[in-house]
């Protein structure tokens, strides 16, 4: 037997090494993933589990108990008229901003591209605000949209156009923070396309250049399509994004008006800022886990339609 063992150890040569090598690996490998799972445990699962189940409980703050209830927060909100107005608002936003982001930064880098030296400098320039505090930012074009003295509002007076509300009009209010957020989110997007548009192969154009084709037929039948798996992409976290939005509409609409963020008279509110309202301002903790919950299925239902229905074997 150990004469056996030791030819088939002589037949196969690289065996034994191959056997220590992964022997060596293991401490390292355990050292990696031993700290990553920490981390997910700890700042993803956890809160996760946590959020569930406080959903199912009677949580107020600085209470200790936690009453179990069942289903009667998730009855409470199919029976919430503002809760169902912020899904609402939720599906508003996410439909006007996300085509308008997508169109806008693959025509902003299709501009960019083509900028030559000058191509370093407007890619700076428009990331820029995608790095730049949301706060400040948010709070500029707070000011910006300002009835009387807004610089918005100046522009339409030197054009003989009537003053505008933007945030302090009902109408007006979500599709001015939907401009600032196409504004703030413009540069990362870009970025994306950009490297897409790199990933493309020349020999594709300088085919079509010798066949005839023009400006207008390259990009719809040659980057259009194979810029598909970055399209997807964006517009699956923009789609994450929008649905989950919070910080441009807790800082713009509690600047403009006089009454909790989500004014003026609920037009801007969303999921998100209800969540926060209910679970900070009521201190009513397990409702507002059942509202986190509710925009978790949600936002996980239609990512995983969109991978779905946009899922393609992009070999070219």
């Amino acid at each position: 037997m150990l004469v056996r063992q030791r030819q088939a150890s002589a037949a196969r040569p690289g065996a034994g090494l191959s056997m220590h090598r992964r022997r060596a690996q293991l401490p390292f490998l355990l050292a990696t993933l031993i700290p990553l799972g920490l981390v997910w445990g700890s700042f993803w699962l956890y809160p996760l589990l946590n959020g569930l189940w406080g959903s199912v409980t009677d949580w107020r703050g600085f209470v200790m108990e936690q009453p179990f209830v069942g289903l009667q927060n998730y009855i409470d909100l199919a029976n919430d008229a503002l809760f169902v107005r912020s899904l609402q608002n939720s599906l508003l936003f996410t439909l006007m901003y996300v085509p308008l982001a997508l169109a806008l930064a693959l025509g902003v880098a299709l501009l960019v591209e083509a900028s030559g030296k000058l191509r370093p400098l407007f890619r700076m320039l428009y990331f820029m605000p995608f790095i730049t505090s949301v706060t400040a930012t948010a709070l500029i074009w707070a000011w910006l949209y300002q009835p009387s003295f807004g610089l918005f509002n100046q522009v339409l007076a030197l054009l003989g156009l009537p003053e505008q509300r933007f945030l302090r009009s009902p109408t007006q209010a979500l599709p001015a923070i939907v401009g600032y957020q196409l504004w703030k989110e413009l540069g990362f997007n870009m970025v994306l396309f950009i490297a897409g548009l790199g990933a493309i192969d020349r020999s594709y154009y300088e085919a079509a250049r010798v066949d005839g084709a023009n400006r207008w037929q390259i990009f719809w039948r040659i980057t259009l399509p194979l810029l598909q798996p970055t399209v997807v992409l964006l517009l699956v976290t923009n789609l994450i994004w929008s649905l989950q939005v919070f910080g441009p509409i807790f800082i713009m609409s509690s600047s403009a008006v006089n009454e909790p963020p989500g004014g003026p008279l609920n037009a801007t509110i969303t999921v998100a800022v209800y969540q926060w309202q209910m679970a900070f301002r009521q201190l009513r903790l397990g409702y507002g886990a059942a509202v986190g919950t509710v925009v978790f299925v949600i936002t996980l239902i239609v990512t995983l339609l969109q991978w779905r229905l946009l899922r393609r074997d992009w070999d070219y």
